[in-house]
């Protein structure tokens, strides 16, 4: 139960940084700021209560409230596994170093700006209610506004939808539009190749990424092992 609890609760400050960054690019008011719309909709799939999202949205609007930093390194893990590891920090200098101490301590190595972002590509993904949908329908809709990617998850009741980085708008507009119910969407990245490793190599490995998933400077961890 404690460790359920401490997951949402590094789940909802990840949120509360990412409703700053968003509130402080495009304003206060969801119906006008598609990135804090995608927010919202992220804090409600983990059951983020609805008073903690506007308290963010509240001291994201205030003068004095902290500025977040979009930041994302590069480097690779044990066997050299390519990771990217995408942050959100008032404090790059802290991030990086924290950064840098994960892969070091996994035997591996904090990269430069693009040693290893060539080998992902910028996808978006959305997670869609499948409830009473017919596949056949929706397929021929979604296509029309970008989809490049359906794949119905049945035991979950959920369609997922990739699209290009570039489509994330229209598919998003799209979807309001059509009033899908939408459970969760990100921008991703998403591996172009995928590395093998033993399976004593892939605990070492997801250790470390596993590390990383904890801290609260970091969003989202990204790699190729297959």
């Amino acid at each position: 139960m404690f460790k359920r609890y401490a997951k949402m609760a590094k789940a909802f400050t990840k949120i509360g940084r990412e409703i700053v960054i968003a509130v402080k690019l495009g304003g206060p008011h969801p119906e006008s700021n598609p990135r804090l719309r995608m927010i919202m909709q992220n804090a409600k799939a983990v059951n983020m209560p609805k008073a903690n999202v506007e308290g963010a949205i509240k001291r994201a609007s205030e003068k004095d409230s902290s500025n977040y930093e979009e930041v994302i390194y590069e480097g690779y893990g044990p066997y050299g596994v390519p990771v990217l590891v995408e942050c959100a920090t008032d404090n790059p200098t802290r991030t990086v170093a924290s950064v840098r101490m994960y892969f070091n301590r996994a035997n591996g190595a904090l990269g430069t700006s693009g040693s290893v972002s060539f080998m992902f590509e910028r996808k978006a993904l959305f997670k869609v209610d499948s409830t009473g949908l017919n596949k056949d329908d929706v397929e021929l809709e979604l296509i029309d506004y970008g989809a490049e990617e359906l794949n119905w998850d049945d035991e979950n009741h959920e369609l997922i939808i990739q699209t290009a980085f570039t489509d994330f708008g229209t598919m998003q507009a799209g979807l309001e539009e059509k009033k899908y119910n939408v459970k969760e969407s990100s921008k991703i990245f998403v591996p172009t190749t995928t590395k093998e490793l033993t399976e004593e190599q892939e605990v070492e490995f997801m250790a470390m990424i596993e590390k990383m998933e904890d801290d609260d400077d970091i969003m989202a961890v990204y790699h190729n092992l297959q």
